[in-house]
């Protein structure tokens, strides 16, 4: 692992939530982008070295419309990048961690990304990311 890249937030309203960010952290979010293989709106803010990535579901079939239904808005994810994800999801896998997905996907910010079951990770989902 190479740092923490982002954590994901889930908000209801993307708007409305990027209002209350750049309140929070003193400036705009510098870009905005849709994932449509995962109906989602993603919103990115600089952090340090590090980012806050909202969620929006674009879908109400989406995970993030799911996540939120079950536990409403609020920290979804936190993302390692890691600078072979493949490596990185075997490795992980030989800890007894669980893939959610084994065949990294492209994600958000120009990035492949994989996650881990929350279950194997104290409740929390776990997301890898790679620069592409």
């Amino acid at each position: 692992m190479l740092r923490i890249d982002h954590i994901g937030i889930a908000v209801r309203n993307m708007a409305e939530s990027n209002d209350l960010f750049r309140k929070l952290l003193g400036e705009a979010h510098y870009k905005i982008e849709t994932v449509t293989s995962e109906k989602v709106a993603t919103s990115f803010f600089h952090i340090g070295e590090s980012k806050i990535e909202l969620l929006e579901a674009t879908d109400p079939e989406s995970p993030i419309a799911k996540f939120i239904e079950k536990r409403g808005e609020g920290i979804h994810h936190i993302a390692f990048e890691v600078a072979d994800i493949r490596a990185e999801i075997d490795r992980l896998e030989q800890e007894g961690f669980v893939p959610l997905n084994r065949e990294p996907k492209r994600g958000a910010d120009n990035k492949l990304v994989a996650f881990l079951h929350p279950k194997s990770s104290n409740g929390v989902l776990v997301e890898l990311c790679q620069s592409v």
